[in-house]
C-alpha cells in the first residue's frame, strides 16, 4: 500500500475502497473527460492537480457537485449532461485516491513550466493609477480564484484579475511593495507587477506547495513543498530556477515542508519541517562563505561568483511546523500543530531557552505582538479552544489566557489601534464563526464582540496604513469586505466579494508591522 495514504483522512480511505471495484472504468472516464485539462497523471495542466494532498480544502460532496455543475468564472464545465450520477461519484472517489508512486517534479519539470509574460523592461517604473501604492490591499478571493487590488483610501477596486487555483499561505511583497508574489496549492508561483497591473512571470515549483518567502534584499524566492519534499529557490526577477534542495533529515527521513519564512535581520530563510525534528536556516546573505566561484560558459571570464545558499540544521526535541519570531529574529517561537505547548529557540545558539504554555493548538503564524506594561508581549489564537494566549517575551511566561467566543484562526492589530482583533471561525462553530472579538491591549480583556453579518463567517482582519480602518472578511461565496472605523467601530462601507479570505496592506507588510503576520 502507498505509505502516503496514512496522511489522508479516514473518509479518503473509504473512498479508495469504494472506487477500487470500478478502477478500469473510472480510469477510462478520467482519460476521456478530465485528462486534457488536469493531466493524464492528475498532476494538473490547464486545470489544477487532482490529488488528495491538493484537495484537502475541497470536501468530496463539493467535488462531486463541481464535476456535475462546473465552477463559475473558470474553464471547468459541468458534466451532468454527459455522465450519470454513478459515474460522477466514481470520478469523485478516484481523485481522492493517492497515486501509487510519488510523482517526480524536479529541475527539468520546473524549468519546462516557466512562463514569462512580455518584456518586463518595457514596464513603467511609476504606478499607472492615482492611488497611494503603499496603502493598497491585495485581496485574495478564494470563491472564484481572483485577486483584487483595493485602494485603501477610497476603498474602491483598482483592478481585479484571475489567479491560479487555490492560493495558499498568503501573498508576499518585494521590499519596495511594487511586486506581489502568490503561491497556489498546486505549486504555481506567480509574480504580479502592482504598478503596471500586469502578471510578469509564473513557474510551477512543486506539485503541492505550502507558501513562499521573499528575501530581505528582494533577490530570491524560497518555496516550501509538501509534494515533492523540496525547497525551491527562484530568482525573484523572473522566477527562473536557482536550485532545489531535498528536505531529508539527518536520520535519512524525507520531510514535507510546513512553511518558509524570511528573517531579514539574519539574512536568511527559515524552513519549518513537518516530519523531522529539525529547523533549517538557509542563508542568502553577503558573507563570503555563502558564495563560491563556478564555471559559466555564458560569462566573459568563464568564472562567476554565485550564492550557495548553505543549509544550517538545528536539531530540536519535537516536530515544529508553526513559527513566530521576536522583532530581532534571534528567537523563534514554535510549536507542532497538534501540540498544546510550544518552545522558544535561540537561533544564534540553536538551543531551547524556554517552554511555553499554549493550550489549544496555537496558530503562531497568525501571532502578533505589542508592548504591555513596558514589556513586549506576543499573542496567538488557539484553533481548538476559544482562547487567546498572551506571553511575556522577556520572561517567556504566560501572562493570561483570554477567553473568546470560539477557537480563532487569524489575529491582527495595528500600532495605532487600541484593540487586537481575533475571529472565531477556526472550527466553524455556528455560535462563534460570525464573531470578531476585540481585546483591549492595555487591560487584556475582551472589550467588544462584533458580529459583522450575523450567521455568516467573519474572518481575517487587516488595517489601513494609518490604522484608522479595519477590513473584515465575510468568508462566504456571496461575501464582502466590511470596513470599520477603528475608533467608533462603525461600519462605513460594505464591498461585495466572492469568499474573500486574506487581504494584505502593502505598507504594513513591507514594514513588518507588529500587528500583522510576517
Amino acid at each position: 500500500m502507498n505509505t502516503n495514504i496514512r496522511y489522508l483522512p479516514i473518509i479518503y480511505c473509504l473512498l479508495l475502497v469504494a472506487a477500487a471495484h470500478a478502477s478500469e472504468p473510472v480510469e477510462k472516464l478520467y482519460a476521456t473527460h478530465c485528462a486534457s485539462c488536469h493531466g493524464a497523471d492528475r498532476l494538473g495542466g490547464i486545470g489544477p492537480a487532482l490529488l488528495p494532498e491538493n484537495l484537502d480544502r475541497l470536501r468530496p460532496p463539493e467535488a462531486s457537485r463541481t464535476i456535475s455543475e462546473g465552477r463559475a468564472a473558470t474553464q471547468m464545465a459541468g458534466f451532468a449532461a454527459k455522465l450519470n450520477k454513478d459515474e460522477i461519484q466514481a470520478l469523485t472517489n478516484y481523485i481522492y485516491i493517492a497515486l501509487p508512486q510519488t510523482p517526480v517534479w524536479g529541475n527539468n519539470e520546473i524549468n519546462a513550466s516557466h512562463i514569462q509574460y512580455g518584456d518586463s523592461a518595457t514596464l513603467s517604473d511609476q504606478p499607472v493609477f492615482k492611488a497611494d501604492p503603499l496603502n493598497l490591499f491585495v485581496v485574495v478571493e478564494l470563491g472564484d480564484h481572483h485577486a483584487t487590488i483595493l485602494d485603501g483610501d477610497k476603498f474602491e477596486p483598482v483592478t481585479r484579475f484571475q489567479t491560479r487555483f487555490a492560493l495558499h499561505g498568503g501573498p508576499k511583497f518585494s521590499p519596495d511593495g511594487r511586486y506581489v508574489y502568490f503561491a497556489s496549492r498546486d505549486g504555481w508561483i506567480s509574480k504580479y507587477d502592482i504598478y503596471n497591473l500586469k502578471m510578469v512571470a509564473e513557474v510551477r515549483a512543486g506539485i503541492n506547495s505550502r507558501n513562499l518567502a521573499v528575501s530581505g534584499d528582494g533577490k530570491t524566492i524560497l518555496v516550501g513543498n509538501y509534494l515533492p519534499h523540496t525547497l525551491v529557490l527562484l530568482n525573484a526577477d523572473d522566477l527562473s530556477l536557482i536550485k532545489t534542495i531535498s528536505t531529508i533529515g539527518q536520520n535519512g527521513v524525507s520531510s514535507r515542508v510546513s512553511a518558509v519564512y524570511q528573517a531579514e535581520p539574519r539574512g536568511s530563510f527559515i524552513a519549518a519541517l513537518k516530519d523531522v525534528k529539525e529547523v533549517w536556516e538557509i542563508s542568502y546573505g553577503e558573507q563570503k562563505s555563502d558564495w563560491q566561484q563556478s564555471f559559466d560558459p555564458a560569462a566573459a571570464d568563464m568564472m562567476v561568483w554565485k550564492r550557495t545558499f548553505p543549509v544550517r540544521r538545528i536539531i530540536v526535541d519535537d516536530y515544529l511546523d508553526d513559527f513566530f519570531f521576536d522583532s530581532s529574529y534571534q528567537h523563534l517561537i514554535s510549536t507542532a500543530r497538534d501540540s498544546k505547548k510550544g518552545l522558544v529557540l535561540d537561533l544564534d545558539t540553536g538551543k531551547k531557552v524556554a517552554d511555553l504554555d499554549l493550550p489549544g493548538m496555537p496558530h503562531l503564524g497568525s501571532g502578533i505582538s505589542w508592548n504591555y506594561l513596558g514589556h513586549p508581549v506576543m499573542a496567538t489564537p488557539n484553533m481548538q479552544e476559544g482562547t487567546v494566549s498572551v506571553i511575556d517575551m522577556q520572561t517567556w511566561k504566560t501572562i493570561k489566557h483570554i477567553r473568546t467566543p470560539g477557537p480563532g484562526f487569524f489575529m491582527r492589530s495595528h500600532e495605532n489601534t487600541p484593540y487586537a482583533w481575533t475571529d472565531g471561525f477556526a472550527t466553524m462553530n455556528p455560535l462563534s464563526r460570525d464573531t470578531m472579538a476585540l481585546i483591549d491591549k492595555n487591560t487584556l480583556e475582551v472589550a467588544q464582540i462584533l458580529r459583522p453579518e450575523p450567521g455568516k463567517t467573519a474572518a481575517h482582519v487587516e488595517f489601513t496604513r494609518d490604522g484608522k480602518y479595519a477590513l473584515v472578511s465575510i468568508w462566504e461565496m456571496d461575501g464582502a469586505l466590511m470596513i470599520y472605523d477603528t475608533q467608533t467601530l462603525a461600519v462605513i462601507k460594505r464591498i461585495p466579494m466572492c469568499k474573500p479570505s486574506g487581504k494584505y496592506n502593502v505598507y504594513n507588510k513591507i514594514t513588518r508591522s507588529t500587528g500583522t503576520s510576517h
